[in-house]
């Protein structure tokens, strides 16, 4: 039985309470908050956890063989140093730090104490997402020329991140997890429309080597919310939309076909239009957190590299960085290689 403890019970922190809990072989020891409200909440539903407003009661408990941080951005890094250095294994809420510099910081304190560090980039846990993957690979899609987000909606507004933290990081977890190659530099533009608050809509562009591009549009604002990603490449295009109920992932078997008589003449290639058909494969329905509850407890047991690790968390944040600073220089490229 792994004995875990969640830190953090506001928007996120129930989730990771939930499913803990309902998940054989795991066991949600301690609940630990600043809030007493919010703890009155847990005591409502769960009487049989152990309520906490103390962190350092949580880490001096040396039953508690894993910490879930679901508190907010600023405090990810403090905690989850302290927990690693209290011999526990570590799953931190996304983005895993507000730096790629702590990043660094704690998968060197998890290697150093023998820790599993996992970041919550619950997509790659989708059955949607792993099945676009699994389509990438065996090479579906040939070639990819694009993925194009759309990530909206109406709130909710964050205190101590913008929206890119907030959104983009999903679609950059998921690039990172189905793309084969890492971006090159990085575009982003962005604005606040709330006086004294971060930017609240913002539009990035990752660019690669292989030619590949990313666009993804986030934004709190929007008077509806959409979930829809296009991915094309030179076989196959997938149509995205996590919101749909039945068919979430489409593949189109649509596509460009590039015909010359004259190699070396630009002037004579000609461009056709292939239009197949439209595939929904079959997805798996469990939800996210309990496959994801399932791999945690894999990894800690048998000491296995997660899915979303420390690395991931860092990669990621490499590229929230990059497009902070593209912000600040009012959309000009970052580059990110060496950098």
């Amino acid at each position: 039985m792994l004995n875990i403890a969640v830190i953090g019970y506001g928007y996120w922190g129930p989730n990771m309470v939930r499913n803990f809990n309902e998940f054989g072989g795991t066991c949600v020891k301690y609940v630990c908050d600043q809030d007493e409200k919010q703890l009155a909440r847990v005591k409502a539903l769960y009487p049989a956890v152990a309520l906490t407003s103390n962190l350092d009661e949580v880490l001096n408990d040396p039953d508690i063989d894993a910490i879930s941080i679901a508190t907010p951005v600023s405090t990810h890094f403090e905690i989850a140093l302290k927990a690693l250095e209290a011999g526990k294994h570590v799953l931190v809420e996304k983005p895993i730090t507000d730096s790629s510099e702590k990043a660094e910081k704690l998968i060197e304190t998890a290697i150093k104490y023998g820790k599993v560090l996992m970041v919550d980039h619950t997509f790659p846990y989708t059955g949607a997402v792993r099945k676009i993957k699994e389509l990438i690979e065996k090479g579906d899609l040939g070639d990819i020329y694009y993925y194009d987000s759309i990530r909206v909606n109406l709130g909710l507004f964050q205190r101590d991140v913008d929206v890119i933290w907030d959104l983009a990081v999903h679609d950059l977890s998921i690039i990172d997890y189905i793309l084969p190659h890492q971006p090159i530099a990085v575009s982003a533009t962005g604005m606040s429309h709330v006086e004294g608050q971060p930017e609240n809509i913002a539009y990035l562009t990752l660019f690669f080597s292989n030619n590949t591009i990313v666009h993804i549009n986030v934004n709190w604002l929007a008077p509806v919310k959409v979930r829809l990603t296009l991915i094309g490449g030179t076989k196959k295009m997938i149509v995205y939309d996590d919101l749909e109920q039945s068919e979430k992932v489409k593949v189109y078997d649509k596509g460009i076909v590039i015909r010359s008589d004259d190699q070396d003449s630009l002037n004579r290639v000609r461009i056709e239009y292939r239009t197949g058909d439209m595939v929904a494969p079959r997805l798996e329905s469990r939800e996210p957190l309990e496959v994801e509850a399932e791999h945690i407890l894999s990894c800690v047991r048998n000491r296995t590299r997660p899915r979303a690790d420390g690395e991931a968390g860092y990669r990621v944040t490499r590229i929230l960085e990059a497009a902070q600073r593209s912000i600040q220089r009012s959309g000009a490229p970052v580059c990110l290689e060496g950098d």
